[in-house]
């Protein structure tokens, strides 16, 4: 990893599935003009990879694709799938994927795009793995009855 920057603000936010964590930290991205990154499209995206390009699948495969990602990429791919949540579910388990994610989060947080002020970061883990230091952390909750709502909202029927 780079030198991380001293200069900028790190928000790290954590929540259970569903719950309005990424619509908060999207819009707190947008207000503070932070670099915003939904963590759990990582591992859609190494999922998608997997099923995409199977013969080349494998572990430099992935750090390769990984080391040119541009985050606007990940807008443009289909990652919402049962297909790709369901191989994200178990690519997740692999610790040397793991370990890479996790140097590829931790590299974005300290390390956003210099025009952003600093990053807000959105996932599993963020608050006490990711960005322990974060100058803020939180942690979001939601009824189950929201939640469920919230899942139904964004199914692609």
């Amino acid at each position: 990893m780079k030198n991380k920057r001293k200069d900028i603000i790190k928000i790290a936010i954590d929540s259970p599935a569903a719950a309005g964590a990424g619509t908060l930290a999207k819009a707190i991205s947008k207000y503070y003009n932070l670099f915003y990154l939904d963590t759990g499209k990582i591992y859609r995206y190494i999922a998608y990879l997997k099923l995409k390009f199977s013969k080349q699948w494998g572990i430099n495969f992935i750090k390769k694709k990984i080391k040119s990602l541009k985050i606007k990429d990940l807008e443009n791919i289909e990652l919402i799938s049962d297909k790709v949540g369901t191989e994200a579910s178990i690519i997740s388990k692999d610790i040397k994927i793991r370990k890479l994610v996790h140097s590829f989060q931790i590299n974005f947080a300290y390390n956003p795009p210099k025009k952003f002020s600093g990053s807000c970061l959105d996932g599993r883990d963020i608050t006490y793995n990711i960005v322990p230091d974060a100058e803020f952390k939180f942690f979001i909750t939601a009824d189950l009855k929201t939640r469920a709502l919230e899942d139904l909202k964004n199914l692609k029927i």
